[in-house]
């Protein structure tokens, strides 16, 4: 029996394509991430970029040194990008000092302001959305 390890990065399809774009893959944003006007253009990146490294299957996660290269600022940026996410509860930091990077857990849990949206109907939702 193969160990889960090994399982989960068994690649089950293969992009037949030289496209740079297709071949680097894509990472998925949570709407609710998107449109939460109370977290800044850059906390919102942040949380794209952990998504990216937390899918990515051949590699661990990088330092905040290989986030700030990856997205062009500093890391003393980084750093407060992070703590915007932690204090809006969207990640959980685990600081394990001694030269190891941080262990990040991202939450996917809507806030509340957005749960409380009224129920509504395909064409009042697109009226509602035109406010």
């Amino acid at each position: 029996m193969q160990p889960i390890n090994e399982l989960i990065k068994e690649k089950n399809i293969e992009l037949a394509t030289t496209d740079p774009v297709a071949q680097g893959g894509f990472t998925q944003v949570p709407n609710f991430i998107l449109k939460d006007s109370s977290l800044s253009v850059g906390a919102k990146i942040t949380y794209a970029m952990f998504l990216s490294y937390a899918w990515h299957n051949d590699s661990c996660f990088p330092g905040q040194e290989r986030l700030a290269e990856d997205m062009g600022l500093t890391r003393v940026r980084v750093t407060q990008l992070i703590g915007e996410l932690e204090a809006a509860g969207l990640v959980t930091i685990q600081r394990r000092g001694q030269g190891k990077t941080n262990l990040y857990t991202i939450h996917f849990q809507v806030p509340p302001k957005i749960q409380s949206y009224p129920q509504r109907t395909t064409r009042s939702k697109l009226a509602y959305l035109k406010k």
